[in-house]
C-alpha cells in the first residue's frame, strides 16, 4: 500500500500540519488502522478505499472529521474528490492552486466556562466561552494573546471534549487567529486544523460581517484557511505540499 505524508494548509514543506495518507488496497481492521497512526505519530493518519471512504485516526483514537487530512488525501489523489465519511459526503474540488473542501458548519453556542477552563488558560483574557459539535470555542482578549499564551495542556486534558479553540480577531492581514489543542486525543498543540474552522467561521462571520474569512493558525509550525459560511456548510480552502512517498509492507 502506498503511504505518503503531506504538508497541509501550506505552501511550502515543513510548515502547515502533516498528515500521513495511507491509500488502501482492500479492507484492514480497526485495531490495524489505529496501529498504524500509532507509528506515523502523525495528528492524523488518513486511510482511504478505492471506493473513497476515508476515516480518520489520531495516535489515540479515531476522530469524526479532519480537515487538514482530508485535504493531504484529495491532494494526493488529485484534487476533485467526494468522500464518504463519519461526517456524511464531502466533497474537494481544485480552486486556482488550492483546493476548497465542503464540510458542515458548526455554529457554537454560548455558555458558562466549564470547570478548569480558566485555570487551564493561565493569564488569558477570556471574553466568551462557546461550545460546539467537537470542541469548545474561546474568544481571548486579543491575537497577542492568542499567539503568546502557554496553556496548562494537562489541564485542557481535563475538559470534557474533543479539543480546545483559543481565538480573537485577526491582527495584520489576516481576519481571525486561532490556535487548537487537544490532547486527551494525544495531540498537544495541532499546527493547522481543518475541522475546527467549521465552528470558527460560524462564530465569527456574523460578529465581523465578512461571509469569506482568511483565518491564521498560530502554532509553531503556522498555516492559513480561506473559510466561506454558506448557510449550513462551511467551503475550507487550503493548500498542500507532499514530503514524502513510500510503501507499506505489513
Amino acid at each position: 500500500m502506498d503511504i505518503y505524508v503531506v504538508d497541509a494548509f501550506t505552501s511550502k514543506p515543513f510548515a502547515g500540519n502533516p498528515a500521513a495518507v495511507v491509500l488502501l488496497t482492500e479492507p484492514r481492521e480497526d485495531a490495524w488502522l489505529q496501529q498504524v497512526a500509532a507509528e506515523m505519530k502523525h495528528a492524523e493518519t488518513a486511510f482511504v478505499t478505492p471506493d473513497n471512504h476515508l476515516r480518520w485516526f489520531t495516535p489515540e483514537k479515531e476522530v469524526d472529521l479532519c480537515g487538514h487530512a482530508t485535504l493531504a488525501t484529495a491532494h494526493v489523489l488529485g484534487g476533485d474528490q467526494a468522500f464518504t465519511t463519519r461526517s456524511g459526503v464531502l466533497t474537494c474540488a481544485n480552486d486556482d492552486g488550492w483546493i476548497r473542501m465542503d464540510f458542515p458548519a458548526d455554529p457554537p453556542e454560548l455558555i458558562d466556562p466549564p470547570i478548569g477552563l480558566a485555570e487551564a488558560l493561565p493569564h488569558a483574557t477570556i471574553k466568551s466561552v462557546a461550545r460546539g459539535r467537537f470542541d469548545f470555542l474561546v474568544e481571548l482578549g486579543s491575537a497577542a494573546e492568542v499567539r503568546s499564551l502557554r496553556p496548562d495542556v494537562q489541564g485542557l486534558a481535563q475538559i470534557q471534549s474533543r479539543g480546545v479553540i483559543v481565538t480573537a480577531p485577526g491582527d495584520g492581514d489576516v481576519d481571525v487567529v486561532s490556535r487548537c489543542f487537544y490532547p486527551a486525543y494525544g495531540v498537544p498543540e495541532d499546527s493547522v486544523t481543518g475541522s475546527a474552522h467549521c465552528t470558527l467561521a460560524s462564530y465569527w462571520v456574523p460578529r465581523l460581517q465578512r461571509a469569506d474569512l482568511l483565518a491564521e493558525q498560530a502554532s509553531a509550525r503556522g498555516g492559513f484557511v480561506r473559510a466561506t459560511l454558506e448557510q449550513d456548510r462551511v467551503l475550507l480552502s487550503g493548500q498542500a505540499v507532499t514530503v514524502l512517498r513510500g510503501s507499506l509492507t505489513i
